[in-house]
């Protein structure tokens, strides 16, 4: 009985450990990673995690009032307890949907210096060792250590992972797991606390699926790049004359957009803010252009260069998001870049009859003006904070590296615009611009009567 009490309050109060909402801005754990290996195996798929004990301030481990540290020898029925609650409750496994359950675990307390888990086979081998009698480990601090193996149906099943470890603490906790499948290569990566469950090898249509939805949020909820996009198509009022514009910018970012990808893209922390900087002073340009009189049979070229600046950016929203395209890298920057085009499509199905309306109310050049002069204002501003961001940053030297990284990048670019400025003629011959020109009219001399 006595040992049933036990194992129910050492329950109740890990549950309430990973429930609790009441973490104080002042109190918050100050190593918030987790580490772990997931293996994939003919029948089995093992998990290996070590969680840090300041994750779990409130799992029931004994502690010496006096010295403030774990009493290791009567720790069992709380590592039981810590187990139950992490297999039912803090990291979820599914194959193809499913949640599995694990057929076996082991846990054990690890102090801080303990370095099992730098690879996989010693992390596990870490579980078979007895703990040392003299070792030490303060409230708060070292590691929960897990080790469960769970039953499977295949290893060619779609695996997914989640973490519920310190819920209330959000995306502030970080799972970092290294996928180990069967017969293929490794691969790592970073999983928030807190979110859906993440595919570990997801099939080849569903990383496609994904990154075109992450393509779509990305280009409506990028402002400045919707602001680009409606400055380009301010002085248009046909679809058939956009063509060749929308076509020349999606070439363009997709150039560097899968650059970036296979990490050609220039490095250092300059980068960044300078792609910002530039991205909001093409839409400086383009809106200036409007103002004075653009050629826009034209347009098509100044847009592909500003594509390849824009491609840049999107690349940094994909970035962090690659790690979960498992081994379809291709296919996912391929279905992020559609999922871009059809965003585009959207917006332009809005702006366009808006823009029609709004002629109908305003005189179309004054119209072109006015809108314009707004999207300027709102750039220039943009314009003007990122480039004190970009004063900050570190310039790159110009050593050798950086010469040849030049080289290479202005021939791509000499590339892209030959190919562009082939495209775009094959497509002036093939389509007429939708650019309403002033018709001419000869009128017939009048007949003098008689």
């Amino acid at each position: 009985m006595l040992k049933n009490r036990v194992g129910f309050t050492a329950a109740l109060a890990l549950a309430l450990a990973f429930a609790s909402s009441g973490v104080s801005a002042h109190d918050l754990p100050a190593n918030t990673l987790m580490n772990a290996f997931v293996r994939i195996g003919p029948k089995q798929a093992h998990l290996v995690v070590r969680i840090p004990l300041d994750l779990l301030r409130g799992a029931p481990f004994p502690v010496n009032s006096q010295t403030q540290q774990y009493d290791l020898t009567a720790s069992g029925p709380a590592t039981q307890a810590a187990l139950r609650l992490l297999a039912e409750e803090g990291l979820v496994i599914l194959e193809n949907g499913v949640r599995l359950a694990p057929s076996e675990s082991s846990g054990r307390l690890s102090p801080p210096s303990d370095r099992s888990f730098q690879d996989y086979d010693a992390a596990v081998a870490h579980f078979a060792q007895p703990a040392d009698s003299s070792m030490t480990i303060g409230y708060g601090l070292g590691y929960f250590d897990a080790h469960f193996v769970y039953p499977i149906s295949s290893p060619k099943s779609v695996f997914k992972i989640q973490s519920l470890v310190a819920a209330d603490l959000g995306n502030l906790t970080k799972l970092t797991v290294r996928y180990m499948p069967l017969g293929e290569a490794s691969r790592a990566m970073m999983i928030p606390g807190g979110s859906q469950p993440v595919p570990l090898n997801p099939a080849w249509y569903h990383a496609a699926s994904g990154f075109v939805v992450l393509g779509i949020e990305h280009i409506l909820s990028g402002i400045d790049h919707l602001l680009f996009l409606f400055c380009l198509v301010i002085p248009f009022r046909r679809w058939r004359g956009l063509i060749s514009v929308i076509t020349a910018f999606t070439l363009a970012h997709s150039v560097t957009l899968f650059a970036s990808a296979f990490n050609l893209a220039p490095k250092g922390a300059w980068f960044p803010p300078f792609v910002e900087t530039a991205i909001a002073a093409s839409i400086v340009y383009m809106a200036l252009e409007n103002i004075v009189g653009a050629d826009l049979r034209r347009r098509w070229m100044i847009t592909g260069l500003f594509g390849l600046v824009h491609g840049f950016g999107f690349s940094y929203a994909l970035g962090q998001q690659l790690q979960f395209a498992g081994s379809h890298l291709l296919v996912s920057l391929f279905s992020f870049n559609v999922g871009i085009e059809i965003g585009q499509l959207m917006v332009l199905a809005v702006m366009l009859p808006a823009l029609a309306l709004f002629r109908r109310v305003v005189p179309e050049r004054v119209g072109v003006i006015i809108l314009s002069a707004l999207a300027a204002h709102t750039a220039w501003h943009w314009m003007m904070e990122r480039w004190q961001a970009l004063k900050q940053a570190p310039w790159p030297t110009l050593d050798a590296d950086s010469i040849v990284t030049l080289a290479r990048w202005a021939a791509a670019l000499l590339l892209a615009f030959g190919a562009a400025s082939l495209l775009g003629k094959w497509v002036g011959r093939k389509l007429r611009f939708g650019v309403k020109l002033p018709e001419t009219r000869v009128e017939e001399p009048s007949r003098s009567a008689g």
